[in-house]
């Protein structure tokens, strides 16, 4: 092996990505929270009707009084839509608290929306902490600025 030969290697980063608050940026996630909330409320409702459906559906199959294998069953039933709509409502408290969380934000801050990833060269001499720390700032959709080593 040649010992001039500059050697280097490919890793992956997490990139940083924030936002500029604009009226538009928070226009448009305040209607994504919203359809967000709105479907999740759709999904409660359903969950109710098949539930109530097949509940129903087994107490019209059986005997009366209802035989102790098929109150289980009417119970188990129960349980798992109860189940399902806790985690719905969990999911749909989220999304309020990030509503309210974006209709606080002021205009102009930089807000923290996410990461991604992306691949990076690095050789004998460089920085591998500045390489490792880099973000994006945009702007409406449009990269604003890109900080950090590349």
């Amino acid at each position: 092996m040649d010992e001039n030969q500059d050697l280097s290697v490919t890793l992956k980063r997490p990139i940083n990505l924030k936002v500029i608050v604009t009226p538009r940026w928070k226009q448009e996630v305040q209607q994504q929270l919203q359809g967000q909330i709105t479907n999740l409320d759709s999904q409660l409702e359903q969950i109710d009707v098949q539930g109530n459906r097949t509940i129903n559906e087994l107490k019209q199959q059986s005997i009366s009084p209802t035989p102790p294998q098929v109150a289980q069953q009417i119970e188990n039933i129960q349980m798992q839509v109860n189940k399902k709509k806790s985690e719905i409502l969990e999911k749909k408290n989220q999304a309020l608290q990030q509503l309210q969380q974006v209709q606080t934000l002021e205009l102009e801050q930089e807000f923290f929306q996410g990461q991604m990833e992306s691949f990076f060269e690095i050789k004998k001499g460089d920085n591998l902490v500045k390489k490792l720390n880099v973000e994006i700032l945009v702007r409406d959709g449009i990269v604003e600025e890109i900080r950090g080593a590349m």
